[in-house]
């Protein structure tokens, strides 16, 4: 009898698409396997009128599959797909990045309502109201378009896509994903991709994430035929950098990142305050050959912002934040 393994996704078309594209990459490997996607709804798709900041954070994405992945019980699964923007860099003990895929493109985009005629953020009238749930595009676009408005905008994909049309929700433009769009067939809707300086984009966004247990040597395994080495150091210094400066959703942490074929990294990040009027730059190339080396390689960037600011602007983002409470 094949054996059966049991890979977990939340329910959303992109969700369950990622999770296709994993089980595929595993089948291509070990083809007497079978390869089955368990979908599960998370907190952070049943909440859909507000910020993520406001109400927890990227664990929104991954506490209830978790459940399952320590479940002794049938419907126990035995790894967890994720966008790995969405997973914390400080994951509970008992759980591990098992694998990092290929990267997909990793930009931030723009999309226009589809009955103007607006071609790129430069082109944009005053006032336009720019829909998007992320402290992290707010806050960059605000430095750089101080004249626009900015409106959360939660949902799937097609929701966001849906209510981008409504007239009566009166968005101009949303910010979204590149790869979510790509994958899912959409890249039909970008207006214009996004790069420096307008907006760097999150931490291991376009990439996806393998959760495991961390006992789990079988499944790691298994992984570790379809691992990326070049996509894993690039995003395992870029999570080394946000664990560093201890930031998640809510804190305003762009990159944008390379690596060449002799496996050296350069990065660029930024950290922005919340109204866009302070930012801590800093950029660093090195060649990285381990993931102990793209970690140290994300710690002393993360020294570099903080001799920027960086740490001035992420202590004012925490009194906020607590002064909400």
């Amino acid at each position: 009898m094949s054996k059966t393994i049991r890979i977990g996704s939340r329910t959303s078309k992109l969700a369950v698409v990622q999770a296709e594209i994993v089980a595929a990459t595993l089948k291509a490997q070990f083809p007497d396997y079978n390869f089955e996607i368990v979908t599960k709804t998370t907190l952070g798709d049943n909440v859909q009128n507000k910020a993520l900041y406001s109400f927890g954070g990227k664990s929104l994405w991954t506490s209830e599959l978790e459940e399952l992945l320590v479940s002794t019980e049938p419907e126990s699964i035995d790894m967890i797909v994720h966008s790995l923007k969405d997973v914390p860099t400080n994951l509970p003990d008992e759980f591990k990045i098992g694998a990092i895929l290929d990267r997909a493109d990793p930009r931030d985009v723009l999309v226009v309502r589809s009955d103007l005629v607006y071609k790129s953020l430069s082109e944009l009238p005053p006032d336009s109201v720019i829909g998007t749930s992320s402290v992290r595009r707010t806050a960059q676009l605000r430095r750089r378009y101080p004249q626009f408005q900015f409106k959360v905008v939660r949902g799937n994909i097609n929701t966001r896509l849906a209510k981008l049309e409504d007239p009566e929700q009166g968005y101009t433009c949303l910010i979204l994903a590149a790869a979510g769009l790509l994958r899912i067939d959409l890249g039909d809707k970008i207006t214009q991709y996004l790069s420096s300086p307008d907006v760097l984009y999150a931490v291991g966004q376009g990439a996806l994430g393998v959760e495991i247990n961390k006992g789990d040597e079988f499944t790691q395994t298994l992984l570790d035929k379809v691992r990326d080495m070049p996509t894993t150091l690039v995003c395992t210094a870029e999570r080394s950098l946000s664990n560093k400066l201890e930031s998640g959703c809510s804190v305003p942490l762009g990159v944008q990142s390379i690596i060449s074929p002799d496996s050296v990294v350069t990065i660029e990040a930024c950290i922005t305050s919340v109204d866009g009027k302070e930012v801590a730059t800093g950029k660093l190339r090195r060649t990285v050959k381990t993931e102990e080396e793209a970690e140290a390689f994300g710690e002393d960037l993360a020294q570099l912002l903080i001799s920027q600011g960086a740490g001035t602007i992420l202590e004012k983002i925490n009194y906020d934040k607590l002064s909400e409470n």
